[in-house]
């Protein structure tokens, strides 16, 4: 006889809570008495507060092996079994429920087709990597890394709704066999190794090879160009990829740029990366590319914009959120100076070569 379990929040998505369990399960509707399901406010999970009804799912035959799965995926964020009482169509039956710890901020009555909606294929996507870490990592290291893992699902979930153009070949993801995956190294980014074959150019498949990837996620970057003083605000801060390959001077001058978060678009990001970075407010975005970098060594996939800005003489300080330890410096380069340097190799950030270039082919129907 298993342990009855209720589920009243993103756990009712199927999907998901299979993916959680890595099994199929039967699940029946039932309501908690006494208590409803509210968003919690500004973010993407609900919480139960007294009062009302709040409607859900009950697991009657949860094994030992599902609760240790489910307390690793709750358990970092300070989710608990407590006991509960639900109602059912078969009458009340005792179960436990997750409930957090925490005190939290309370939103509109919880919807779950609304969470699906927005954030159900990133959660499903996030729950893979988490579930892989399960017998490896604390949940408490899943709770660390969470920001990262959704980031990653974001970027697996953007390539689905964007793909990128088709290849001259004609080949396609689906000219890939993958018969091993591996994770090797995961933290705050992953590498990723795979043992797979692909379709030759002779419609033959190839033998079977092992690559590896770096995993990142999808970056929105921005340089922003004032037409009127005809000039554009660059940021230096420290990078490791310089320092890593033995660069004396790692300290690199760059275009605003930062992650894509979850659901944000690529234009949400731009833009508040420069009020976080630079204390600007953007007007018109015109897009640069949207490419990938090193498409043999990672995933990361660049979206570059110039944005339209006004850039006075003491718009520049220093900035970064102190929560990520950045420390970043901003500088005002006229269009001049920035091509002088283009010119003369002097750029050795590739998203401000290529912002320089497409700044220098636009610039005179940006300033009329």
């Amino acid at each position: 006889m298993g342990t009855p379990l209720f589920f009243f929040g993103t756990l009712c998505h199927l999907p998901l809570l299979e993916q959680v369990l890595g099994r199929s399960v039967s699940v029946e509707v039932a309501h908690a008495q006494g208590m409803s399901a509210y968003w919690v406010a500004g973010q993407s999970f609900p919480t139960l507060q007294d009062g009302g009804a709040a409607d859900g799912l009950l697991l009657r035959d949860a094994i030992a092996a599902d609760i240790a799965r489910l307390d690793f995926y709750e358990g970092g964020f300070g989710y608990r079994l407590v006991d509960i009482t639900v109602e059912t169509a078969k009458g009340p039956v005792a179960a436990q429920v997750y409930r957090s710890d925490q005190t939290f901020e309370i939103g509109a009555p919880w919807s779950l087709q609304d969470w699906i909606a927005t954030y159900g294929e990133l959660t499903l996507q996030a729950a893979r990597e988490v579930m892989e870490g399960f017998g490896h990592i604390s949940p408490e290291t899943v709770a660390q890394r969470f920001g990262m893992i959704r980031a990653r699902a974001g970027a697996v979930v953007n390539a689905r709704r964007q793909p990128s153009e088709a290849s001259a070949s004609g080949l396609t993801a689906a000219d890939v066999e993958v018969s091993e995956t591996r994770w090797p190294y995961t933290h705050y980014f992953s590498l990723q190794e795979m043992t797979l074959r692909h379709r030759r150019y002779d419609g033959a498949m190839s033998a079977q090879v092992e690559r590896a990837v770096f995993v990142a996620t999808d970056v929105a970057i921005v340089l922003p160009y004032d037409p009127v003083r005809d000039r554009v605000l660059l940021v230096e801060q420290f990078r490791m990829g310089p320092f890593a390959r033995g660069d004396a001077h790692p300290w690199s001058l760059e275009p605003i740029a930062g992650r894509i978060d979850t659901v944000e678009t690529a234009e949400e990001t731009a833009r508040r990366e420069a009020r976080e970075e630079a204390g600007l407010e953007l007007g018109a975005l015109h897009l640069i590319a949207s490419c990938y970098p090193s498409p043999g060594a990672t995933t990361e996939h660049f979206t570059s914009f110039l944005g339209i800005a006004d850039l006075p003489d003491d718009v520049t300080g220093i900035g970064g959120l102190a929560s990520e330890q950045e420390d970043i410096r901003s500088t005002l380069v006229s269009f001049d100076s920035l091509m002088k340097m283009a010119r003369a190799d002097a750029v050795s950030n590739a998203p401000l070569v290529m912002a320089a270039w497409w700044l220098a082919a636009h610039r005179a129907a940006l300033r009329v």
